[in-house]
């Protein structure tokens, strides 16, 4: 398959299960780099191994990380993956026909498509899994990442297409690696909540779990997928949950930051 000058960007740490196949879903990148906070268990290796050039950099939290990724890329257009996501053999097809012209022109950026896999398949119904529209394939001078430090996203002014075919995302192997992310990706938004000095409302915190369940399993079709859709849908209420109990704790014992980035270092999770 012959090569466009685009760069697959991808920023890991200990990905070492998944990276080559995330590399090698996307055979028409002229370039390959992998942005790498430190690990320790074969990723840089392998990531080499499967044609990618590795940069390390300490992590500086998900938007940040993604904007320096961008500044080490050696092409103006860039598809970003997270390591456990990879092309569908039919997008990377549609990728390969459609990106010449996208490149020739003044968009900003494109919409991708993902379907998540969810306890070993597809998820059918639930919405945020099926179709769900993310803006990963942009021009380097035209968009950039917000500096959120968890739940980034590309900023871009102007009309972006959207593209057909799925990539594929391979959500959380276990509800083991779930609860990990989760705790991880809420020490990361409490972190963020306070830089801003937002007020910790516990009363809310209640309400926050029923109306976050409802939308997931009513309103976003979870209930459709079975025993799967109620079990992402509590686990989506109880991180809304756990959230708000945790910035509460920062905000009424601020030793807990120090003492929990502690704990969660020991468990080789970087917050």
């Amino acid at each position: 398959m012959p090569s466009l000058p685009i760069t697959l960007a991808v920023i890991t740490r200990n990905e070492a299960a998944c990276i080559g196949r995330c590399l090698d879903s996307v055979p028409f990148a002229a370039e390959k780099l992998v942005v790498d906070s430190g690990s320790d268990d074969g990723t840089v290796a392998i990531a080499q191994a499967h044609g990618a050039r590795v940069v390390h950099q300490d992590w500086l939290g998900f938007g940040p990380q993604r904007n320096f990724a961008t500044t080490q890329c050696s092409h103006d257009w860039i598809l970003v993956l997270d390591a456990d996501e990879c092309l569908s053999p039919e997008l990377a097809g549609e990728l390969e026909r459609k990106l010449p012209a996208l490149m020739a022109g003044d968009a900003p950026a494109a919409w991708l498509r993902r379907r998540t896999i969810y306890m070993g398949r597809p998820m059918r119904w639930y919405r945020p899994n099926v179709g769900e529209k993310l803006a990963r394939l942009y021009h380097r001078d035209r968009a950039r990442w917000s500096d959120a430090r968890v739940h980034e996203s590309l900023r871009f002014e102007g009309k972006a297409p959207t593209f057909d075919a799925p990539f594929d995302h391979a959500n959380n192997p276990t509800l083991v690696h779930k609860q990990l992310k989760v705790l991880r990706y809420a020490e990361l938004k409490c972190r963020d909540w306070h830089d801003k000095g937002k007020p910790a409302r516990m009363w809310q915190a209640p309400f926050v779990y029923l109306l976050a369940f409802l939308k997931d399993y009513v309103f976003r079709l979870a209930m459709l997928d079975g025993w799967r859709g109620f079990v992402i849908a509590q686990t989506a209420a109880s991180y809304a949950l756990y959230k708000r109990m945790r910035y509460y704790e920062m905000v009424s014992n601020p030793a807990s930051v120090a003492e929990a980035t502690d704990a969660l270092n020991k468990h080789h999770i970087e917050p």
